[in-house]
């Protein structure tokens, strides 16, 4: 019950105040009901003169049953149904359908129904969704909802529940977002719950395997499942990321009050879509993952169009591609042909794909066809495209070259720009309110960053394992040692787009011997690394105007984090020069002072938000943080609700340690407030204590709760309550055997004035929050740029870390084509042999003019895959700046990385192993220059001896005489190499100059035995040793004699079954034939 003060008689105040909300619902319900068979007496209450409440009963037919309007009667009221629909504009009742009659000799299915207990009249539209939500808690929670024994699903006519939508409120605004967003899950917020309706219901029960249960509207069921607001994120991560549905969040929010004086009143609300939740447009989604981006990916052609020939628009229609990080803001452009799409599209590696609406009819279009077999998540945007606007981006990968300058959007093509205003569109589609305004493009250039195709990221294994997919025994996380999570997301980009300027390379590699060579320095940088915030998706969060207190504080501290790592470098560098002179100082520190100087001076945001901000509150968020487990809000929090979402229903009272957000002396206007908030306190706290003293009641609190409103509370009715009771100032509301529970003019004026003083320091606090959040945004750039410089130290300094454990060497990158490594080792595959207590085989590769290709032979199982890809992982870490795991590098830029390794059918293009191999190496072919580095491993297996052989062949005279780039191929085609002009004596060519021949071998002892010795050797090996290998995978020894027989016999016959004649194959099978045991 609410209690408002009043000027009038306190005992008339008293009398208004003890009609309680019950007694005013039964007053109401009898009033307007005019159904004859009410007859039975209903129950009131009234104020006798001791104070005390005495109950009166009234019969039915002593209620009026005509409404006076200006001093003449009306017609009388209608019956009162619930009050959903008026009894005039009844609906038909839906038809009910019979059950279907049980199979003979098994009990239907259908409950009989039981006797109908009588219906109670319906409650008001708002206490309808406190009753569903509650049976929704049970089900979303313990699925222990029970199930309406009289009615089956038949009985549920939902087509007609929305052709005739209820007039409800809630019901009416349910049904008209279903008709602004279709295709979306829509989520209603109803209270405390998110809440599903109508047939979706039975796909989102069935999707979060949760309780499908019913509500009544009206004269019909429905039906509606649901599931707590704290369990948001972890159903919201089953719909987006597993099943990847478009969300319609539909949040409620509460109405203006017309005064102050209506607070305490029922708020109203009105419920509409704040936002649709993509897999590509999440922002601070707790499912998010902190350490990958979740880009979400355009693709568009010039001017909006398509061409009609989609055959020609393969080869000659240019796409542009544009991709952001929603929650991080990190936004880039390209344009690219459509045989390059398909490895920019795996390398981004998308969390959504958005292309025009136009695409969605031409289904046999290439590029539909390409993402269908792609299957990331794909939506259309409507042909209405809204150019947004650009402003260049000062932040780029180029961050330590001093050269390297922002783009601008003049620089854009027309596939780009179109692909730029379609994301926009989109963005302003889902995200609604909290879209970007402006948008911060970054054009990725062509020549400046290593290509690395499909299928070489999922061979080499760079992002994930093949066999099982997660991140266990990539490279990522073979030489992953950072600990922010934007640097852990800047080291996967690089990886997947090493670069291609030396400058770049060589100020990455100075920055990772910087680290290497000062552990010291490297251990107490990690240490205050550790302790940064993820300053770049924060800043986003608040640009998208979804900020917090909280938000504000993690800047301020990782600002202040940034200042000492600044700090520690300068004392660092000063200690070394009196330690080494200038000559030092200016060799080792000319890398580091060049990234210094680019930081930005933030201490004058940080001052700001210190001087007005609470720190030490908002520090320990855990100890006033609500659990899952439903423990009650406290009362910061509820002010902290209150600054950010405006009034709810539950008013606060705050008390003397009050948890504010805004310190009082950050404005005059606080300072005024918080004296008179304190001023009013004193005065609630000496009224207290007269109280007590008073009438003998030391149990005796002044209180404020929304059940009760402000009331004086007695913990000791036995002992406290005998004069308070004589009293003629307090008016008793509630007794039990614990409490009793008092109203006083006095306590309600006081309190009074108490609620409005803090509700106007709430919005005081609000307006300071939204000035200090106008301050952030406009140092946005400048805390992103910095934010990007201290990823660049992690990276470098994790970089350092690795090298220094795992003994990497620092390789010499230049523009010649030299390839040259000394004991090279493979980052992965060390790491596990290591595990199992076993030592990595290094070996070294020599590529220059003269020897540019390598033919590899040897065993099975010898190490000759793990050879060629280490030689590959080694290109890609180098030029990224890294460190490589070799005795001695030297390398020439590498602008492109092809492999052919595996073998893999493709089921869903009607691909066979070997289809899917001449495929891969067509594009490598059409592809590789003089300066990519091609690894090819047994390229031709898949048919017969003869042909593979031919095109193996014919694929290397290839990259030898038109692609003239430096590769790897390795072959169990003994052939090649003579085909090649091979020669013992050399082990090389006269024919082909510039190729190199390399082999593996085996050690086999004198008992039969055999070991790979994995070393790596001038020469060729022909015999590939298959049956040792047939041996240890445990084929039957019947199996083996026969395989040992048939190749005695083609070895003794002509060399090899190439060369034999029909005949003689045919004596060899017949002369096998007769082997029985």
């Amino acid at each position: 019950m609410v209690i408002r003060p009043s000027s009038t008689a306190l005992r008339s105040t008293l009398s208004i105040r003890l009609c309680s909300h019950d007694l005013s619902r039964s007053i109401t319900r009898a009033y307007f009901h005019s159904d004859s068979s009410l007859k039975q007496p209903l129950q009131s209450r009234s104020q006798s003169s001791d104070g005390n409440v005495t109950k009166s009963v009234k019969d039915y037919a002593a209620l009026p049953h005509s409404l006076i309007k200006d001093g003449a009667p009306v017609d009388p009221l209608p019956a009162w149904n619930g009050g959903l629909i008026p009894q005039d504009n009844n609906p038909e009742p839906s038809k009910k359908t019979k059950p279907a009659r049980a199979r003979k000799g098994t009990k239907s299915s259908v409950a009989r129904k039981k006797p109908k207990k009588p219906e109670k009249p319906e409650e008001s539209d708002d206490n309808l969704v406190f009753k569903s939500t509650r049976r929704v808690t049970k089900a979303a929670t313990s699925g222990e909802v029970q199930e309406d024994e009289e009615e089956t699903e038949a009985d549920l006519d939902l087509k007609q529940a929305i052709q005739r939508p209820p007039r409800s409120p809630l019901a009416r605004q349910i049904t008209e977002n279903f008709e602004k967003f279709p295709g979306c899950i829509l989520l209603t917020r109803v209270g405390n719950f998110y809440e599903s309706y109508f047939e979706q219901a039975i796909e989102v029960a069935k999707l979060l395997s949760i309780k499908l249960a019913t509500r009544k509207w009206e004269d019909r069921k429905v039906w509606m499942c649901g599931f707590p607001v704290m369990h948001q994120d972890k159903y919201l991560k089953v719909l987006v990321q597993k099943y990847n549905r478009r969300v319609a969040l539909c949040e409620e929010f509460a109405q203006p009050r017309e005064s102050f004086d209506s607070i305490l009143s029922k708020p109203t609300y009105e419920r509409r879509v704040a936002r649709i939740l993509t897999p590509g447009t999440l922002i601070d989604e707790a499912f998010l993952n902190p350490y990958e981006n979740n880009f979400l990916l355009s693709i568009s052609t010039e001017n909006h169009t398509l061409l009609e020939d989609s055959s020609n628009s393969e080869s000659t229609q240019s796409y542009g591609l544009a991709w952001i990080d929603v929650s991080t803001g990190e936004f880039f452009t390209r344009s690219t042909d459509f045989y390059s799409l398909r490895n920019h599209i795996v390398r981004i590696s998308p969390g959504e794909i958005v292309i025009p609406k136009e695409f969605e009819a031409k289904t046999e279009h290439p590029l539909q066809l390409l993402l269908k077999e792609l299957e990331y998540p794909l939506s259309y945007v409507s042909d209405t495209i809204h150019q947004p606007e650009l402003i260049s981006d000062e932040v780029n990968d180029d961050i330590v070259n001093d050269n390297a300058s922002p783009v601008s959007s003049s620089v854009f093509s027309p596939p780009e720009t179109s692909a730029i205003a379609i994301l926009n569109n989109f963005l302003q589609a889902s995200l609604m309110d909290h879209a970007p305004q402006t948008l911060r493009p970054v054009r990725e250039e062509k020549s400046r960053r290593m290509q690395i195709d499909a299928h070489t990221l999922k061979s080499l294994e760079i992002r994930e394992n093949i066999r099982e997919g997660g991140v266990s025994g990539s490279l990522m996380n073979s030489i992953k040692r950072t600990v922010t999570e934007s640097g852990t997301r800047l080291l996967a980009r690089w990886l997947c787009s090493p670069s291609t300027s030396v400058e770049e390379i060589l100020a990455r590699q100075a920055l990772v011997q910087f680290f290497k060579d000062r552990e010291t320095l490297r251990t107490d940088l990690t240490f205050l690394l550790k302790k940064s915030e993820d300053t770049t998706r924060i800043v986003q969060r608040i640009l998208l105007k979804r900020g917090s207190f909280d938000n504000l504080i993690s800047i301020c501290n990782t600002i202040d984090i940034w200042n000492k790592i600044k700090s520690k470098i300068r004392n660092e560098m000063k200690f070394e020069s009196q330690d080494g002179g200038d000559q030092k100082i200016d060799g080792d520190w000319s890398r580091m002072n060049l990234l210094l100087d680019k930081l930005n001076d933030l201490d004058g945001l940080t001052g700001h938000i210190k001087s007005a901000v609470e720190f030490h509150e908002l520090q320990q968020p855990e100890e006033s943080a609500k659990s899952e487990e439903g423990e009650e809000e406290d009362e910061g929090d509820a002010l902290q609700r209150l600054i950010t979402n405006g009034f709810t229903k539950d008013v606060v009272l705050p008390g003397p340690d009050a948890k504010w957000k805004i310190k009082p002396g950050f404005s005059v206007q606080l300072t005024a407030l918080h004296e008179r908030l304190a001023e009013l306190q004193a005065q609630k706290e000496q009224l207290q204590t007269r109280f007590q003293k008073q009438y003998g009641a030391p149990s005796l609190l002044l209180r404020h709760t929304p059940t009760h409103g402000l009331h004086v509370h007695i913990s000791r009715p036995v002992r406290d309550t005998m004069k308070l009771n004589k009293a003629r100032s307090f008016a008793a509301i509630v007794t039990n055997k614990s409490s009793k529970i008092y109203v006083n003019e006095d306590w309600c004026a006081l309190g009074d004035s108490i609620i409005r003083t803090a509700a106007e320091i709430i919005a005081a606090e609000k307006d300071a929050f939204a000035s200090l959040v106008e301050r952030v945004l406009a140092e946005s750039v400048s805390i992103r740029k910095n934010a990007r410089i201290f990823d660049e130290l992690d990276i470098t300094s994790a970089l350092a870390s690795l090298a220094s454990k795992e003994h990497y060497v620092r390789p010499k990158i230049d523009e010649s084509i030299s390839f040259n490594i000394e004991d090279g080792r493979h980052p992965t595959v060390e790491l596990g042999l290591r595990g199992s207590g076993r030592m990595f085989a290094p070996n070294s590769i020599s590529m220059s003019e003269s020897s540019r290709l390598h033919i590899v032979t040897g065993p099975n199982m010898a190490g000759k895959s793990t050879y060629l890809r280490q030689i590959a992982l080694i290109a890609i870490l180098a030029q990224i700046g890294s460190f490589v795991p070799a005795d001695y590098a030297h390398m020439g830029l590498v602008d492109k990385v092809f492999t052919r390794i595996g073998a893999r059918d493709d089921l869903y293009r009607n691909q066979s192993t070997f289809m899917v191999e001449m495929t891969e190496t067509a594009d490598i072919l059409k592809n590789a220059t003089e300066r990519s580095l091609v690894i090819m491993d047994e390229v031709g297996r898949g048919t017969t001896v003869k042909d593979g052989l031919a095109i193996a062949f014919a694929v290397i005279q290839h990259l030898y005489v038109k692609n003239q780039c430096r590769a790897l191929f390795a072959t169990h085609f003994h052939e090649i190499v003579d085909m090649f002009g091979f020669e013992e004596s050399s082990a090389s060519s006269a024919i082909y100059p510039a190729i190199a021949f390399s082999c593996t071998d085996i050690t086999e002892n004198s008992d039969g035995r055999f070991s790979y010795s994995h070393l790596m050797r001038p020469g060729a090996n022909r015999n590939s040793h298959g049956l040792k290998v047939a041996q240890l995978a445990g084929m039957p020894e019947f199996a083996i004699k026969i395989a040992e027989d048939a190749l005695s016999s083609i070895n003794s016959n002509k060399g090899h079954p190439v060369g034999s004649s029909l005949s003689d194959l045919r004596d060899i099978g017949l002369k096998l034939s007769n082997i029985r045991n």
